[in-house]
């Protein structure tokens, strides 16, 4: 299509916008379904939610992503997302675009287009409000437009650029080339602002200072050779930039790395630091997120980045709001897929993070990147890509009081974990209850929510060791998913054991999922011929060792071949008894006396095991009776 046509034709679709959009979003907004917990409609809504962005209802783009918004000072509410005109890839023809709220995100105005990307991809947006002068900032990045969904080629240029807006919103500056002042000039492959909005801060020496997130990749001729997570900083108002705190890290020639830091998301904690939460994509470290913390404004980094095993999140962009009484952190909570948005809230400023079940859903569909903005007294804004197909089919904004979020809530009772190394007790959840076991105690499992979770601690990377897990385990079902015990990640591609029993078809079954190099992944299985569902006490045990992979059911052995790799990278890590890493199958039925050697065990000593409940102690990892419970109600 001429470029005048297509020019003419998005101008006319541009005009029917003001009169679609806000007919659409009311619709859409009484279309969503709303969460059980939400009040009745005659009190004053704690939670709602509604579609405000997509294609269907914005004409002229076949996709939307990338939320990212701000509250101005005048209290308005201003939404972006990129707009992408031909398909939904990362660079297409890209505009960012904007949608204004006057009442706090009840209601919102047309689309607004405030950079056009005219055939390339002008995206990235990261917002921040100056308010000393009321100026709305909008850190942005460009390169070159494809014409189908594949990604920008490598190396990629890109170039940020900065927009402003001295009228609450409704107009913007031509946009201003940043790469002088922010762009390195070994900083010659990916670079990206955000996207999620920007800081300024409040407290200290640098109180006034706008500080946004940036990375950046290194590419010397023939292959990226370094990835930077880093800050950049304004002290007049964001007139004038520098790149501040920057973490950089080493990509071997065989493209492995330890992190990959990116897509950074900050706040300002109460003693003035800056936390920074980041994006890790397939490193050789646990975990898909990372933090930081720069105590001088921005200015550096205190430590390098730390890896959280334990927070679960998939590989995607998540945002942070720090609130008087807790920091709360948005992002979809399965730890492999883009699925499960969530609050989660961290009650000491980010040193921990509750776990997935004290989170709070927002949506059990699918979801992506995100963006939080405080609206008003504990009302906060969230802004995020979700879909019951694709988390890219829409983007919507929820609206809730901080008390619609889950409550803090006390230690959980535990169960006693005797491995040696002063191992952490595990976690007990739901409620599972005593039973008798093959040689004491066990606990039963009623397939709703019950589960044990062993949290990450090092003795548990196994890695590319030999190992083996036992555990005895009882049950009738006849249907649906049985989990047992996982360890690792979940999902194909992301190292992990799991023993489940698969009653429908007949067996129980051990998986093994490695990874090798930068991108080789490897999977094995093993199988029983039954489904062991009789109600009585069985015991099985997967053993790697010798290059075969051994399942024993009751003492009898099934082998397949090992295959090579780590069983314990790249992906969140836990330990769960009677329960599916991602929450999406719980067990019905008792397990007991649950062990994990990071050794090959003899078969005299899985014998041994199986016939008096005793073990090697050298090499345990984790030794759970699973004969009494502490704590409980």
């Amino acid at each position: 299509m001429p470029p005048s046509l297509r020019a003419r034709l998005r101008s006319t679709l541009r005009a029917l916008r003001s009169t679609l959009t806000a007919a659409a979003v009311t619709t859409a907004a009484a279309a969503l379904p709303s969460p059980a917990h939400a009040q009745p409609a005659t009190k004053v809504p704690v939670f709602e939610q509604q579609v405000l962005f997509k294609a269907s209802q914005d004409p002229g783009y076949a996709c939307f992503r990338i939320p990212a918004i701000v509250r101005t000072n005048a209290g308005t509410l201003l939404a972006f997302a990129e707009g992408r005109v031909l398909n939904c890839g990362d660079a297409t023809d890209i505009d960012i675009v904007v949608k204004r709220s006057t009442d706090g995100g009840k209601t919102w105005g047309p689309l607004q287009v405030v950079n056009e990307g005219v055939g390339d991809t002008h995206g990235n947006p990261t917002p921040v409000v100056d308010q000393d002068s009321g100026r709305i900032l909008l850190a942005e990045t460009y390169n070159e437009g494809r014409t189908d969904t594949g990604n920008c080629d490598v190396p990629c240029e890109r170039s940020p650029y900065l927009q402003h807006s001295d009228d609450d919103g409704r107009t913007w500056s031509e946009p201003r080339d940043l790469s002088d002042e922010i762009l390195p000039e070994d900083w010659n492959s990916w670079y990206a602002t955000g996207p999620v909005h920007g800081i300024q801060l409040t407290r200290g020496e640098n109180a006034g200072r706008i500080v946004i997130s940036v990375n950046g990749e290194t590419w010397d001729g023939s292959r990226v050779t370094r990835n930077h997570a880093a800050l950049i900083v304004s002290d007049d108002g964001g007139d004038h930039w520098r790149l501040g705190a920057t973490d950089s890290s080493e990509i071997a020639e065989d493209g492995t790395f330890e992190q990959k830091n990116g897509e950074l998301t900050l706040a300002e904690r109460t003693d003035g630091t800056i936390l920074v939460s980041g994006r890790e994509s397939d490193g050789t470290d646990l975990g898909h997120r990372t933090q930081a913390v720069s105590q001088d404004g921005g200015d550096s980094f205190a430590t390098s980045f730390e890896d959280l095993p334990g927070l679960y999140a998939p590989q995607v962009q998540c945002s942070m709001l720090n609130l008087t009484s807790r920091l709360l952190l948005a992002c979809p909570g399965d730890p492999d897929r883009r699925r499960t948005m969530m609050i989660r809230s961290s009650y000491d400023g980010g040193s921990t993070w509750d776990s997935v079940d004290r989170g709070t859903v927002v949506a059990r569909d699918w979801s992506g990147y995100s963006d939080l903005v405080h609206i008003s007294g504990t009302t906060v804004g969230l802004m995020y890509e979700g879909g019951a197909v694709d988390a890219r089919d829409e983007i919507r904004f929820a609206r809730f009081t901080e008390d619609w979020l889950t409550p803090k809530r006390g230690p959980d009772p535990t169960t006693s974990n005797q491995a040696p190394l002063l191992a952490p007790p595990a976690s007990v959840l739901g409620g599972p209850k005593p039973t008798d076991g093959v040689f004491d105690g066990a606990l039963a499992f009623d397939g709703s929510d019950d589960a044990v979770r062993v949290a990450y601690h090092e003795g548990l990377r196994i890695g590319t060791k030999d190992f083996t897990a036992s555990l005895w385990f009882r049950h009738t079902a006849t249907t649906g998913e049985q989990p047992l015990l996982s360890m690792g990640g979940v999902a194909t591609g992301q190292p992990h054991i799991t023993l489940r029993g698969e009653p429908a078809s007949k067996r129980v079954q051990a998986l093994m999922t490695a990874r090798e190099g930068a991108t080789t992944v490897r999977k094995a299985e093993v199988n029983s011929n039954g489904a062991y569902n009789d109600g009585r006490w069985h015991h099985l045990a997967f053993r790697r060792g010798g290059g075969t992979l051994t399942l024993f059911m009751d003492g009898k052995a099934i082998s397949t071949a090992d295959v090579a790799g780590s069983v314990s990278r790249n992906s969140p890590f836990g330990v769960h008894i009677g329960q599916r890493m991602d929450s999406r199958a719980f067990f019905t039925g008792a397990i007991d006396d649950v062990h994990v050697w990071d050794r090959a065990l003899t078969d005299t000593e899985i014998t041994q095991v199986r016939t008096d409940g005793t073990g090697p102690v050298l090499d345990t990892v984790l030794w759970l009776p699973m004969d009494q419970v502490t704590g409980s109600d």
